[in-house]
């Protein structure tokens, strides 16, 4: 509770409690008012006055802050008007400036028509429609003949409609025709396969009685090398200079390149009618490049390079021991802790029917290293795949798995960027069947044998099966498990495959084709290529190793015959000057001693001088006429052999000299001294 001054009414007194208020009441207190600052006595009468009291202090005190609020609001709205007024002013005056600084345009007044040119033009436009819009006006011509267009355009339709109509009503007999046609045209491909098959099988046999009756004659005149024969060696020579120079070579050789476990060893057993690699489950056992060399031969056979036994790929026990010595051999190649090597491993094939070529197995391309291989392994396999396929003449089979997804593939980036063109790589497609089976979507298998998916272009794509899971399986019954299956695939019969682009022997014929034209156009080439290689490496020997090179005949002779001719004409640069020199010194050691001892002490014994000088110049001009000219040319002569075996003896000390001519120049020196007359 409060008490109230009786002057102004206030209640900022003092607060008191309610008890107090209420056990004083009636009682005057001397308290300082905090309005008025006066000490003036506090009547409180009773509670209802103290309250009355109270609330009439709070309706004073709002009565006074409603004057202020209203007093203030007044001193806004003066500022508020004040503000407006100078704004208005402003703006005015802006307005005024920005109006003088526009630009006139009294000129349009000039342009624009006036009210009776804008008359005329009216009634010049009205007359117009009036003509247009005429029975026989231009407006009713078009109208009639847009109809007329139109009706046409409407017959059309019609018919269109009924033409589709019929073609729907023969849909169902035209797909049942293509249907048939396609299963006739199947069953005439197989025809004409079979047929081929066995003219084929006839060949082979007629081949191979023909080769057989050849060996039996080669005791009585020897057979020469065929020329896949001849083109092998010439690689292998050329593969241990390779591996010996660092160097590579531009001859054609069909490069197998795919990833891991893609089918490439297989399709390379099905193009040599034999399973001659070692197989594993899901480990790598391409270590090495494996170059097979294919020819034609009566009997079915395969043997190394350095090594004379053949094995009968027509035994199990002799593939079984072929397999065993190619992992044996690989291993060897990877010695000190490699997991894949360079060093290239070399066998030749023959059989009947196999396409003369030349293949090179390589390592397959991995994506992760496990901790069973080197940490270098898979950097190495590209490497080696990518020193393979850089040669510009070599054909590159790209093995490509069907039945994995297609972006897996790493392969398809290397070959694209070593052959972005596609001028000499063949696409293949293996395990199409596995892709069958897993309902892959055909589209998508179009797309890769049309080339579409794949960021890589090819010559040709084919789609092969090289098994069927079963590992001791023939190479024939996989053969005939192919044929049977393209017979029957439905990626066949809807079109997706055709017919040219399946089986392996399709690819084996396109293979050996393009390997052929490749030698053709391109081994003449290689030929002067390595003869221009050759004539500089001699060249750099001679030059790099003076002391150590081999010269036959023809070849020393012209040697030392130019560097004699060399030392000839350094002689001959000899100034005449020094000559002079050189021969006055070495005459008068010849003659000075005859001087002394024949002329001058002689004429020394007489007393008189007359006399002396008398018998010296009788004496000087006998010898001067008859010994001196002999005596002066056999000095010469002899100053010339000397300064010749003074210059030989000079190039000695240098360090580019060669100590192989130098008995060969003495004895030329000597034979020309001996052989040397002067003319009379």
């Amino acid at each position: 509770m409060y008490l109230f001054c009786k002057s102004c009414l206030n209640s900022e007194i003092q607060v008191i409690t309610r008890r107090h208020l209420l056990s004083n009441v009636g009682t005057n207190w001397q308290k300082r008012c905090l309005s008025c600052h006066a000490f003036r006595p506090l009547l409180v009468n009773n509670r209802k006055n103290a309250k009355n009291l109270m609330l009439y202090s709070i309706h004073k005190r709002n009565m006074f802050t409603a004057v202020r609020l209203l007093r203030s609001v007044l001193k806004i709205r003066y500022i508020i008007v004040g503000s407006a007024v100078g704004g208005g002013l402003q703006a005015s005056r802006k307005y005024e400036e920005w109006k003088e600084s526009l630009p006139k345009f009294e000129w349009i007044k000039d342009l624009v028509p006036d009210n009776g040119q804008m008359g005329a033009i009216m009634s010049n436009l009205m007359a117009m429609r009036d003509k247009l819009t005429a029975e026989d006006g231009l407006m009713s011509k078009l109208n009639a003949n847009a109809n007329q267009k139109i009706e046409l355009l409407k017959q059309w339709i019609e018919e269109a409609k009924e033409q589709q109509q019929q073609r729907d009503q023969s849909s169902g007999d035209e797909k049942a025709r293509i249907q048939r046609l396609q299963d006739e045209l199947i069953t005439v491909q197989l025809k004409y396969q079979k047929e081929i098959e066995r003219l084929e099988k006839e060949n082979r046999n007629l081949k191979k009685t023909v080769l057989l009756r050849g060996k039996q004659n080669n005791s009585v005149r020897k057979v020469k090398k065929s020329l896949i024969d001849l083109y092998s060696e010439v690689l292998d020579e050329l593969s241990d200079y390779d591996s010996n120079y660092k160097t590579q070579d531009h001859l054609p050789r069909v490069i197998v390149v795919g990833d891991q476990s893609s089918g490439k060893t297989s399709v390379l057993e099905m193009i040599a009618g034999a399973r001659i690699f070692p197989r594993g489950a899901g480990e790598m056992m391409t270590r090495s490049p494996v170059k097979v060399t294919l020819k034609e031969g009566p009997y079915h056979t395969a043997r190394f390079k350095d090594s004379s036994r053949e094995f009968d790929l027509t035994k199990q026990s002799e593939l079984a021991d072929l397999r065993r010595e190619v992992e044996i051999r690989m291993k060897s190649c990877v010695k000190n802790g490699r997991t894949v090597s360079s060093d290239v491993i070399a066998m030749t094939v023959e059989g009947p029917g196999i396409q003369r070529m030349v293949l090179v197995d390589l390592p397959g391309i991995i994506s992760t290293v496990t901790t069973e291989m080197a940490e270098d392994t898979r950097d190495a396999i590209k490497a080696i795949t990518k020193t393979y396929m850089s040669n510009p003449n070599a054909i590159i089979l790209c093995i490509q798995d069907g039945s994995v997804d297609a972006e897996r593939s790493i392969v398809t980036d290397i070959v694209s960027q070593m052959d972005p063109n596609g001028k000499r790589t063949i696409f293949v497609l293996t395990k199409v069947d596995l892709a069958e089976q897993n309902m892959t979507n055909p589209s998508r298998l179009q797309k890769i044998l049309d080339g579409k998916l794949f960021p890589m272009k090819a010559l040709g794509y084919f789609a092969v099966v090289t098994g069927r899971g079963n590992r001791d399986d023939t190479i024939q019954a996989i053969k005939e498990y192919e044929s049977q299956f393209f017979s029957n695939s439905k990626l066949c019969k809807t079109g997706i495959l055709n017919g040219s682009q399946c089986t392996t022997q399709s690819l084996s014929l396109a293979v050996s084709e393009c390997f052929w034209k490749m030698v053709k156009a391109s081994v003449e080439q290689q030929a002067d290529a390595f003869k221009a290689t050759r004539f500089n490496l001699e060249t750099e020997w001679k030059n790099s190793f003076p002391r150590l090179r081999e010269l036959d005949r023809d070849e020393l002779f012209e040697k030392a015959k130019g560097e004699i001719l060399d030392e000839i004409v350094n002689l001959s640069q000899l100034s005449p000057v020094y000559w002079e020199e050189v021969i006055s010194k070495k005459l008068w050691e010849r003659v000075g001693f005859y001087v002394f001892e024949q002329i001058y002490l002689p004429a020394a014994q007489t007393s008189d001088s007359g006399t002396f000088n008398t018998q010296v110049d009788i004496r000087l001009k006998q010898w001067a006429d008859q010994t001196l000219p002999n005596k002066s040319v056999d000095v010469g002569f002899q100053t010339l052999q000397e300064e010749f075996n003074r210059l030989i003896e000079k190039n000695k000390s240098l360090k580019e000299h060669d100590n192989i001519f130098d008995f060969l120049k003495i004895s030329v020196a000597e034979e020309s001294i001996k052989r040397h007359s002067w003319e009379t």
